[in-house]
């Protein structure tokens, strides 16, 4: 395959997916930079492999690259028990924006403050939980696919996700609680 060719191929099977690939590394990793480095990662390696392999689900085969190359980084860099979280407020609603929207100030507010706690107790989850949540319902992949994309049995994905929503129902129950209540 000359380089015209693969570079069409890329084009088709990856650039389409980009998005997705960046959210999941930005979640796994917690921090922008870095869920950009792993992309670019990504990216190298899918550009070498897009021609050897026959590719029937574009998204789930780059965003399984993704994965494995966000958990190499992860291994690298960082203690297993440690993932940080950047302040998410950078990717909160514009405001101004949101007031031209016809919202008033308390209710952007109370919308940045409920992202704000969904966003760190997502980021709270033990990463196998993190990783499949996200890839559910951030990126929309189907069951098959995060089986696929993981290298895990669909039960475990089942498994996974629900104890996952069940700690974060948890964790964000708890936390709308006023303290001292039982």
């Amino acid at each position: 395959m000359n380089d015209k060719s693969r570079s069409d191929l890329f084009e088709r099977v990856v650039l389409p997916h980009l998005d997705d690939a960046y959210s999941l590394a930005r979640w796994l990793t917690g921090d922008a930079a870095d869920a950009e480095d792993i992309v670019q990662d990504a990216c190298v390696r899918a550009l070498g492999a897009v021609e050897k392999t026959q590719v029937s689900q574009p998204r789930a085969w780059l965003l399984a690259i993704v994965r494995n190359a966000a958990m190499n980084w992860l291994t690298k860099n960082r203690p297993r028990h440690l993932v940080l979280v950047d302040d998410f407020s950078a990717t909160e609603a514009n405001p101004p924006a949101a007031l031209r929207d016809g919202r008033d100030p308390e209710t952007i507010l109370i919308a940045a403050a409920e992202e704000e706690q969904l966003s760190q107790a997502i980021a709270a989850l033990p990463p196998l939980f993190r990783e499949t949540l996200v890839m559910r319902d951030v990126n929309g992949l189907s069951y098959r696919e995060i089986a696929a994309v993981s290298g895990v049995p669909i039960g475990t994905v089942m498994s996974r996700l629900a104890r996952a929503r069940d700690a974060l129902a948890t964790k964000l129950v708890g936390a709308s609680r006023p303290r001292g209540a039982a």
